[in-house]
């Protein structure tokens, strides 16, 4: 470097570029990043200053490095107040972001539950287990063999009809009861029995109170000296344990072809207890279920001895019990998955 005056210049001119650059930061890092660039050993321009010292003669070498730290304090000032200002900036974006007005209302997280026809077939499974009967889950596609032959359904009898079940083939088709569990576990099982066998029935059949594809749970005893009184009071207990202390069943005569006696099951209203009311339709009773003594034919097409053993069957349907505890009064609710609907069924 000729003189002083040459190094003012260049002074200068660092200053001026650095003042130039600065006004076209816009955040912290940027403002970081220039600095690290500016006084970079090597390649900054405030850094490669200190690398000429000696190049200098003697005799300037103390009033240059004067005026090169004189330049490193002014840029280290400017940037340290480019920095300060972006900061507090950014700080006051990032407050202003995750400002809560704690005047607004919060945000409620919406609890998930059971749906009701889980919740009754839990309930029923509870109360049944306490009994002492055991699960049997069978196969939603029978044959016609299981579904109706072997529960003595009569060959012309209107169940087998197209238009009342579903086939899949001249064989098999959608189990239309749960009942033919029953025979599956005769087949492979000596008495004592005692089991109830719930899921998926289809049927064809849709209104307010049918749905083609709906819940039952099927359920059996065998053993020896079983008769109608036991049928009886198991389900007067189970009716209490489901709708309430002091409610009770009453039998009619009925017709299955897979029971003899068969009979349909009602319970004393739990609304109005018997005075009558919209639910019972002013009768104080409700039909819940059919159900009956297993007939000698079922019982020996199994292999049972009916002259030793007897038993009784029952068939609850889920969503009809779900349907009158809850107060719902079309079924298509139990399906059509209704927020509105569900968020009142709660336990």
């Amino acid at each position: 470097m000729a003189d002083l005056n040459e190094l003012s210049e260049k002074l200068g001119g660092i200053k001026a570029e650095i003042k130039e650059e600065l006004s076209k930061l816009e955040t912290s890092k940027s403002v970081f990043e220039y600095k690290k660039a500016i006084f970079d050993s090597k390649a900054g321009k405030v850094g490669s200053l200190m690398r000429e010292m000696g190049k200098i003669p003697n005799e300037m070498k103390a009033e240059y490095g004067k005026r090169v730290n004189e330049l490193k304090n002014w840029a280290q000032e400017k940037f340290d107040e480019m920095d300060a200002k972006f900061k507090a900036e950014e700080m006051r974006l990032k407050y202003e972001s995750e400002k809560i007005d704690v005047t607004m209302p919060g945000q409620v997280r919406k609890q998930g539950f059971l749906h009701p026809n889980t919740l009754v077939r839990n309930r029923i499974v509870d109360i049944f287990g306490s009994m002492g009967f055991e699960i049997f889950e069978g196969t939603e596609i029978e044959t016609d063999y299981y579904n109706f032959t072997a529960l003595n359904t009569p060959d012309d009898h209107p169940a087998r009809d197209m238009q009342d079940t579903f086939y899949l083939s001249d064989k098999f088709l959608l189990r239309t009861q749960t009942s033919a569990g029953q025979i599956h576990v005769m087949e492979k099982e000596q008495p004592p029995i005692k089991i109830i066998s719930p899921g998926k029935v289809f049927r064809s059949d849709d209104d307010a109170t049918h749905s083609p594809m709906f819940s039952q749970m099927e359920g059996l005893v065998v053993d020896k000296g079983i008769t109608l009184c036991d049928l009886k009071g198991m389900l007067d207990e189970f009716v209490q344990k489901i709708f309430g202390e002091g409610v009770s069943t009453r039998l009619r005569p009925s017709y299955f072809p897979f029971t003899e006696p068969s009979v349909e099951v009602d319970v004393s209203c739990f609304q109005c207890h018997g005075k009558g009311c919209k639910l019972c339709k002013g009768t104080g009773w409700i039909e819940v279920l059919g159900a009956g003594v297993v007939n000698k034919k079922v019982l020996e097409g199994c292999g049972i001895d009916s002259d030793v053993y007897s038993g009784f069957a029952f068939g609850i349907g889920i969503e009809r019990i779900a349907m009158l505890k809850y107060g719902i009064n079309n079924i298509k609710h139990l399906f059509e998955s209704d927020l509105r609907v569900l968020e009142q069924i709660r336990e």
